[in-house]
């Protein structure tokens, strides 16, 4: 797994240049976001089953057919995938957050996702929906908390969920 200095080393090490001004600007950048991404990461391992547990609660009244018969999270094992998924989702968008790099996410989730729930017929309108609700959860508790400001918290916190939304987007997502 990389992180944002070793990835903005390695670029300049495969091309066999000294760290520039804008390298350093990342690293630089990299460490003064650190405050609010431990905070949202140490939030994400305390409260992990409340933020799942609350964006799924808004996904079922934005989206209940989901959870009525013949819906994709009706039946207890099939809403137990639904919950599993989110919580896997809420873990990945943690490292990926932490390390300031999306590139666990492409590896250990994106890659084949999108086809495995085709297959399943797992509809990702619904899936990409429950992510950036998600993400809404995290950053209102770091808002209320005090734990960020609403910048940081959009600029910083949200990118790994909205990386995931984008990996997953399909025709079938429904505009809000």
């Amino acid at each position: 797994m990389r992180d944002a200095i070793s990835g903005v080393i390695g670029r300049y090490d495969q091309l066999g240049r000294y760290l520039d001004r804008d390298a350093l600007a990342r690293i630089e950048a990299f460490y003064s976001q650190s405050t609010v991404r431990l905070a949202a990461v140490e939030l994400i391992n305390r409260e992990a089953t409340t933020i799942v547990r609350e964006a799924s609660q808004r996904l079922w009244l934005d989206d209940p057919e989901l959870i009525l018969p013949g819906g994709n999270a009706y039946t207890t094992r099939r809403l137990a995938a639904c919950l599993r998924d989110m919580d896997y989702f809420l873990r990945y968008a943690s490292y990926a957050l932490l390390a300031d790099d999306v590139t666990i996410l492409n590896e250990r989730v994106l890659n084949g996702l999108d086809d495995t729930y085709k297959s399943l017929g797992v509809p990702t309108g619904p899936t990409v929906r429950a992510i950036a609700l998600l993400a809404d959860v995290v950053s209102e508790m770091l808002l209320s908390q005090g734990l960020g400001d609403a910048k940081a918290i959009d600029g910083v916190v949200r990118a790994p969920f909205l990386h995931l939304c984008r990996g997953l987007a399909s025709t079938n997502v429904r505009a809000r």
